[in-house]
């Protein structure tokens, strides 16, 4: 898919220095304007390094764990909804699924994972 042209103005250096106008104009009120649609947004670049070749490897490594953990979890969802495996607690899937069921997963694994932050080097 083409990359669409940016209707922002990139603010340059020498005008990251004029600080005071670029926070008046962040707060002006562009309701009284005739077409707030076409309003400009001065935005301040903000130069990011590029990854370095480990850092590369280690982002495939990890998207790909990710990409495995999240068919491995497709997988399960379907054998629990055809082998109904959810009965005993919740009379459909789509309960099962619900997003509260799904949050307290997350957070059960958020607290495990965080137990071992200082133990991963």
């Amino acid at each position: 898919m083409p990359k669409l042209p940016s209707r922002r103005n990139k603010a340059t250096s020498a005008a990251s220095n004029n600080s005071t106008s670029v926070a008046n104009s962040a707060n002006e009120d562009i309701s009284q304007q005739i077409d707030p649609g076409s309003a400009t947004i001065t935005v301040t670049a903000v130069e990011v390094p590029e990854l370095t070749e480990q850092e590369q490897s280690d982002r495939l490594h990890l998207e790909r764990k990710v990409e495995r953990a999240v068919f491995e979890a497709g997988k399960a969802l379907m054998e629990l909804r055809v082998r109904r495996l959810y009965r005993s607690t919740h009379s459909t899937f789509e309960e099962y699924c619900s997003l509260a069921m799904l949050t307290a997963a997350s957070d059960r694994n958020v607290s495990k994972l965080s137990k071992f932050k200082g133990k991963v080097g």
